[in-house]
Formats: structure tokens, sequence, C-alpha cells
């Protein structure tokens, strides 16, 4: 269990830092580069809005990648999805800026970002499910949180290349080739993350089914489509919360606070930190306590402390945004440290790849995409504290909590015995 968690969190956060490296240069960089016509704000929001275009790709990846995930077995999944990750996000690094090639450049970042957004979608169901599948009952929840500190792991990764490129490199460099340079370190990445998952055996519950669903697709929305929508609206305060802190933050303390680039990743990486550390312990607490009893803290949390981030990081004081940001992302992993065990539990085995990978990515779709161009067009009609941001954030944590309310406990209640779905 330990080689195989180990090897699922480490290809896991390789194609999160895929995905990660491009919040960071949209909130950065590629505003002025890929539309420089546009007013400072506008380009932010332009940029947002191709960094959206990611995470609507990602349920289609999740169809895609589910299909063979439940008909041809997980680990293909593992493997297709890291490639295509790989990939594009290398050749993101080599797309020319709108003052060489005009309008095709931020035409080819739609594309790559689309092909990053398939390529995660399919990421997430194969990592966790191959873990949670292998899992001990009684222990699901701490195993199946192997791959959940992977994103965390990709972040800082991520964050660590360009906050050394940003510190190391003149503003005018860094503007002209050094954002690009974590793109192409993603290539030599993959590489490693495939040596890494060459050797690891298909997950027991899949080779244990007698009959593989026809069109995975089709039975979810036929059987399981309510189940998909409450896990999707559950799931998306998780995302509104990581992408305020991680994405739109750095924006928001760069453009309007005139707090340095290097300050605001600083602060925001010593709490995705923390998120990661305590990831296994939520994860304890899950299979201690259940699962949706820590989802409904979780949001409850969350709800009461989005105003207070919002004033805080307005301060522009790194102790009271590193605070700011800690509570929210604490709210956050109190949630998601459970959450790849709790979803897996919730869909049948013959549907599970697709079912559980759709309902995590509309959830994406709900609050990752929307979230930094919603609070970036929020903040930039309010005074120097951005209260429409944590309005914002609020009623989503209120909408999951609602979600959550409806899902039904299945953690284990003895080895091998799970509580009945009646979702």
């Amino acid at each position: 269990m330990l080689r195989l968690a180990t090897a699922s969190l480490a290809g896991t956060a390789i194609e999160f830092y895929d995905f990660f490296v491009y919040g960071t240069a949209a909130a950065l960089v590629l505003g002025p580069l890929f539309f420089p016509t546009f007013s400072p704000v506008a380009g932010t929001l332009a940029a947002f809005g191709t960094f959206g275009v990611g995470f609507v790709a990602r349920p289609l990846g999740s169809v895609l990648f589910g299909h063979i995930g439940d008909r041809r077995g997980r680990r293909p999944v593992l493997v297709g999805s890291l490639l295509l990750t790989g990939a594009s996000t290398v050749a993101v690094g080599c797309v020319p800026s709108y003052g060489s090639i005009g309008v095709a450049a931020p035409v080819l970042l739609l594309v790559l970002r689309f092909l990053q957004g398939l390529g995660v979608g399919g990421e997430w169901g194969g990592a966790v499910l191959l873990t949670a599948e292998h899992a001990p009952a009684e222990r699901r929840a701490l195993w199946s949180s192997f791959p959940q500190v992977g994103p965390a792991l990709g972040f800082l990764l991520a964050n660590g290349v360009v906050l050394a490129l940003s510190a190391a490199l003149p503003e005018a460099q860094f503007a002209a080739w050094g954002w690009r340079v974590p793109f192409w370190t993603a290539g030599l990445l993959a590489a490693v993350g495939l040596w890494l998952r060459s050797s690891l055996a298909e997950s027991p519950g899949f080779l244990g089914l007698d009959d593989h669903a026809r069109v995975p697709l089709a039975e979810v929305v036929r059987e399981h489509w309510r189940l998909v929508l409450l896990t999707a609206g559950a799931l998306a305060v998780g995302y509104a919360i990581f992408y305020s802190v991680t994405t739109w933050s750095l924006a928001f303390g760069t453009e309007r606070l005139g707090v340095s680039r290097t300050l605001m990743l600083t602060c925001v990486m010593a709490a995705v930190v923390v998120k990661g550390a305590l990831t296994p312990v939520a994860a304890l607490l899950g299979d201690r306590f259940g699962r949706r009893p820590m989802c409904l803290a979780g949001c409850t949390a969350a709800a009461l402390w989005m105003f207070p981030m919002v004033g805080l990081l307005a301060t522009g004081e790194p102790l009271l945004m590193f605070l700011g940001f800690l509570g929210a992302l604490l709210a956050f992993v109190t949630m998601f440290g459970v959450i790849a065990a709790y979803l897996p539990e919730l869909y049948e085995p013959r549907v599970r790849c697709t079912g559980a990978a759709v309902g995590y990515n509309l959830g994406g779709v709900l609050g990752g995409a929307l979230t930094p161009i919603a609070a970036t067009a929020l903040a930039g009609h309010g005074g120097r504290v951005p209260w429409g941001v944590g309005a914002y954030l609020t009623g989503i944590a209120l909408l999951s909590l609602g979600c959550f309310a409806l899902l039904p406990e299945t953690r284990p209640v003895r080895p091998g015995v799970v509580e009945p779905v009646t979702g």
C-alpha cells in the first residue's frame, strides 16, 4: 500500500503541477503578454478566462478517461492522462506571445489549456480509485488521502519554481522567457511520473467485476444523475476556496494592493504547506468519525471564514494575509481530506471511475472555473476590501453545505462492510 500510495501521490503532484503553473502564470504574466490591448483588469479577466477553460474541459476528460477506467481498468487512465497533460503543458511554454503572432497566440493558449484540462480530468479518478480500491476498508480514507496531498505538492513545486525565477531574474527577463521555464520543466516531471507508474498493479475492485458497463456515462446519467449533481454542488466550495487563495489572491495582492509577487507567493505557499501536512490527519479523523461529519464541519467553517479572509487579505500585511489563507485552507482540508474515500464509496464499482470523476470535476467547473473570474470582477467594483468576494464565497459554501447534508454516510461500520448508499 505504501508503494502504491506513494506512486499515486507523485503522479498526482506532477499532473497538478502542470495545472497549477498555468494558474500562477495567468495571475502574474499572461494578461500583458497575450492580451496586451486590454486594460490591466480586463487582461487579467481574459487570462483567467483561459484558465477557466481547463476546468470546463475536466468533466469531458473524466468522461473520456472514466470510460476507459470502467471498461479497461484504472491503470491505463494513469498513463494516458499523464502523457496528455505533460505534453500540452510543455507546449504552453513554447507558444509565442501576442506581439509575435497576433491573435493566434491566445487561441493556441486556449487550445492547450483545454487539453491540459482533459488530462487532469482523468487523473484524479484513476489515481484515487487505484489507491482506494486497494486499501483496507478501515483505513481507506487514510490511504486515499495520499493522492489528495499531490495537488498541494504540485502547487508548491509550481510556485516554488516561479518564485525562484521571479527572485533571480529582472522583471524584463522574467516576462520575456523566465515564465516559460516552469512549463518546460513539465516534460521531465512527466517522464518521472510515467516511470513511477509503470509497475503499478491493476485495482482489485476492477479485476473483481464480472460485468462491465457498456456505456458508463449513459448508466451514470440514467441511474445516478441526482448523486452526480449533489457531489458536484458539494465539492464546489473546495475549489472556490483553493483557487480564491492560490490564484485570485495573487492577482489582487499584486495589482490592487501593490504587494510584491515574491511576498504574495510566499504567504500562499506557507499556508499550502500546512494544508498538505494536515491532509492525512483529516483523513484519519474521517476513518474514525465518518466522511459526512467532516465535510459538514468543513463547509460550516468555510461559510464563517470567508469574510474574515478577504478582510485579512486587504490589509496587505504578510502575517495577516497568511492567517486568512490558512483559515480558509484548514476548512478546505477538513472536507477534501476525506473526499478521495467518500466519492468512490458513493458510486457502485461498475461505473465508479466515471461517476466519481464526473461529479468531482463538475464541482471544479462550479467552484474553480468561475471563482477567479467572478472574484476579479467583484473586486473591481469595490473599495480596498473586496466584501463582494466574501459574499460570493460564503454563498458557495452554503450551497455545498446543503448538498453535503443530502448525501449519505459511507464509512464502513466494521472492516469490509459499507453502509448502504441511498443517494
